[in-house]
């Protein structure tokens, strides 16, 4: 028992304290003498004219009431019988008790604060086949300063005198109340399920560490027990009190689709701090529970330690896995507030006393807060094309697949799928660094699965749009149904989701161009047309050579790095041939063009009157390709009509094309002397180069052939800058040696050009020339000269 005297001193001068002395008298003449607390044992003496509480305690052993105690004063005075002289006592009214009635509140002192306190709540809580009290204080501060944790120790008692120990809620861990503010406190603790809850209520006790005691403070009568419906709704709003502030949780976005012998389920909480404070969510425990009472442990790292500011909302994402053996249709999500308390709760009911000494057996308490009803909904399958809401903890946005497509690469088939994330918030949608996964039917491609995303883009103001492309490679036999696109944020600890949904909609073409469009390419520094500029066939002995080039103009309007161009030919019968591309490593300039060239080896059986090349950006991994890296594959993909012609050769040798260059043969003058066998040859011609476009390194040779006037041919390959120079009236000279030619006596040559490419020629042009005969010079006729 615990008492406090407040001492008046009326005297001029300072009284000591030690002369005076207080006793309790018990109903049955026990006269215990009283202590103070340490708090107050060093309270010695009273200055003239002042005042002061002391607070004494005394061990009444089992009285249980206050009903005819009295407090008795005694003086030291040495003419008394035991130096001892009773002044007085104060009796406790037979009324009196210690316990605040239902409804009212007292003015007490907490940690030398002054508060009103009164009896809120008592509430029983059933989970895991245990039965929970829940107790709510509310406490008004009417000091000056901020009141913390009193560090008091609480306890629930019954009627009969069993006390449960409390813990705080992990809702209100480090709570203050600011000075005149209210609020209500909440403890908590696990009883028997027989336990009488009729009459209970709140003790609270101060622990004195001097003396090794529990000393009773204010207590209060409880409220009768109400058993609170926890049940959310679907869509409701349930209303959580977390440190005073009133946060309302609500379970969006709920959707469940099939995956071997689970369902993978994914919600949303969404929790919106409604107060004017900022709040720290508690280690709340989710789980997923069924009909039958089984629960499923469900993933929500992002909820521990969530802050919320005033008025802020936040979104939290939840996936959990059930068996499908499991009733889908009739689940909750449960929400558990896990306390940890250390000693004395006396679940078995015989009761810890206050003032006994408390056993230290930390245990855990598990109780329920909410059991959000989760509806049934079965993800619907996207459609390409159609645009899909969704909030998740990065903002609020609409997606939408905007394609999803198959295409030859090497071996393997490329299925690629874009995605494009548009911004429905006010605000700008900042989206994290990503990383994609698809599933094709059952065959997770996660670790083969490329995503292209403009890291620039990553920040999109209000009604803004980015594109994200995921690609992965599988055998071109492969055929599959049902395609999962997975968006998840990087993370070396945890799989955080961002965007997750699964489409059967048909694979679609690419993008079909007509015959003499250009191919658009499109992206920052990467802004370009490519148009055809010629196709033809080198026909070959065992193979035919199917090349074509293309003119890339850069859209620019700085100097930059083009995209690294991929193709492949597709045939009238569907056949696809890989392309071997020849493409400038330069940076192209503002409304330059750049020539890239294409080619393939065809069967000779294959037609290649309808032809059409399939082209698209190379990309190296996760990224554009660059100059010099080697592609993994290529995206943007669309199939422009080829038009093949063949070259008809020129009947002169004026204006032969040879990319970049252009001959003009101004003469040839062939001379042979008589008897002699050799013929020479000079060759006076202009060659001039097109310096309007870039090009990377030349595959073509120049061959040139001269027929002689029996008929036979020898080739000459010309490397144009060493033999061919470029500028006008350059003069190439040549001869050949034949003891056939000693019989020419006249007649004409022929000169022929050709293309040479990968081995296989085409005729550029020819043209014949006079072979001027140079007759040796006669001997002189002496005879005749003798005559005369």
């Amino acid at each position: 028992m615990t008492y406090t005297l407040k001492i008046t001193n009326n005297s001029s001068s300072t009284v000591n304290l030690q002369r005076y002395f207080s006793r309790v008298v018990t109903p049955g003449g026990s006269i215990i003498p009283g202590n103070p607390v340490t708090a107050d044992a060093t309270k010695k003496k009273i200055a003239a004219k002042n005042s002061m509480s002391i607070t004494y305690y005394v061990n009444i052993g089992q009285t249980k009431s206050l009903s005819g105690v009295k407090i008795a004063m005694y003086v030291w005075d040495t003419k008394s019988k035991g130096y001892l002289k009773h002044t007085g006592s104060f009796a406790i009214p037979a009324a009196y008790t210690t316990t605040a009635g239902l409804g009212k509140s007292i003015n007490t002192k907490m940690n030398d604060i002054p508060v009103s306190a009164s009896a809120d709540s008592l509430q029983l809580y059933k989970y895991g086949g245990k039965v929970y009290a829940k107790v709510g204080i509310s406490i008004t501060n009417k000091g000056s300063k901020v009141l913390g944790d009193t560090g008091y120790s609480a306890y629930l008692v019954t009627a009969s005198g069993t006390s449960f120990e409390l813990a705080l809620s992990s809702s209100q861990t480090g709570y203050k109340i600011q000075p005149q503010e209210k609020r209500t406190i909440f403890y908590l603790t696990e009883i028997p399920a027989y336990l009488n809850t009729a009459n209970m209520k709140l003790q609270f006790t101060q622990k004195d560490e001097t003396l090794k005691l529990e000393l009773a403070k204010s207590s209060f009568k409880l409220p009768a027990a109400t058993t609170p419906d926890l049940v959310v709704a679907s869509g409701a709003v349930k209303k959580m009190v977390v440190n005073s502030n009133t946060v309302d949780t609500k379970l969006t976005g709920a959707a469940v689709y099939a995956e071997d012998d689970k369902a993978v389920w994914s919600f949303h909480l969404q929790l919106k701090n409604t107060g004017n404070k900022a709040v720290t969510m508690p280690a709340y425990e989710l789980s997923v529970k069924s009909a039958k009472g089984t629960a499923f442990p469900v993933n929500a790292k992002g909820l521990s330690g969530l802050t919320l500011k005033p008025l802020e909302t936040k979104v939290v994402p939840l996936t959990a896995e059930i068996p499908l053996q499991v009733e889908q249709s009739s689940l909750q999500l449960q929400m558990i507030e896990a306390v940890t308390t250390s000693a004395g709760t006396d679940a078995g009911g015989s009761g810890s006393g206050a003032g006994e000494a408390a056993v230290d057996t930390s245990a855990k308490l598990v109780f329920p807060v909410a059991y959000f009803t989760i509806p049934y909904t079965l993800r619907a399958d996207v459609r390409s094309g159609q645009e899909y809401g969704i909030t998740n903890q990065y903002g609020t946005f609409s997606y939408s697949l905007q394609s999803l497509q198959r295409y030859p690469w090497k071996d393997d088939d490329i299925v690629l799928a874009k995605v494009r994330i548009t911004n429905n918030q006010s605000v700008n949608l900042t989206i994290p660094d990503l990383k994609g996964a698809l599933k094709l039917d059952t065959d997770n491609l996660a670790a083969t699965t490329d995503l292209l995303m403009d890291k620039e883009a990553a920040v999109l103001a209000p009604g803004q749009y980015t594109d994200i492309s995921l690609l992965t490679k599988i055998p071109y036999t492969d055929e599959f149904n049902n395609v999962r696109v997975n968006l998840s944020v990087k993370s070396e600890t945890e799989s955080i989701p961002f965007l997750d949904f699964s489409t059967t909609s048909f694979i679609s073409s690419v993008n079909q161009l007509k015959r003499g469009d250009s191919y658009v390419i499109t992206g920052k520094g990467k802004n370009a047309a490519v148009q055809e500029n010629k196709t033809t066939v080198y026909e070959g002995s065992n193979f035919n050579i199917l090349y074509t080039e293309v003119l890339m103009s850069s859209a620019e309007k700085r100097q930059s790095k083009m995209a690294r161009l991929q193709a492949y030919f597709k045939t009238a019968d569907g056949q696809f041939y890989e392309a071997k591309v020849n493409q400038s490593d330069n940076l192209a300039t503002p409304g330059g063009k750049q020539l890239i060239t294409l080619w393939a080896k065809l069967p000779k059986t294959v037609a290649t009157t309808e032809v059409s090349a399939y082209l698209g950006s190379g990309v190296t991994g996760s990224k554009l390709s660059e100059s010099g890296e080697q592609p993994t594959g290529f995206i943007n993909v669309a199939s422009l009509p080829l038009t093949p012609k063949a070259v008809v050769p020129a009947a002169n040798l004026q204006n032969i094309v040879l990319y970049p260059y252009t001959l003009n043969v101004l003469s040839s003058d062939g001379r042979h002397v008589e008897a002699s066998d050799t013929v020479n040859l000079n060759i006076t011609y202009n060659l001039t180069r097109e310096n309007s476009y870039d090009a990377g390194e030349s595959e073509h040779k120049l061959v040139l052939r001269i027929t002689d006037p029996f008929g036979q041919s020898q080739d000459k390959v010309l490397a144009i800058g060493t033999e061919l120079l470029e500028g006008n009236n350059h003069t190439y000279s040549l001869s050949f040696t034949k003891n056939l030619y000693k019989q020419i006596t006249g007649g004409s040559y022929r000169l022929t050009v050709y293309d040479e490419f990968q081995g296989e020629r085409q005729e550029l042009g020819s043209q014949l020339f006079t072979m001027r005969f140079e007759p040796l010079p006669k001997p002189a006729d002496d005879d005749k000269e003798t005559e005369k």
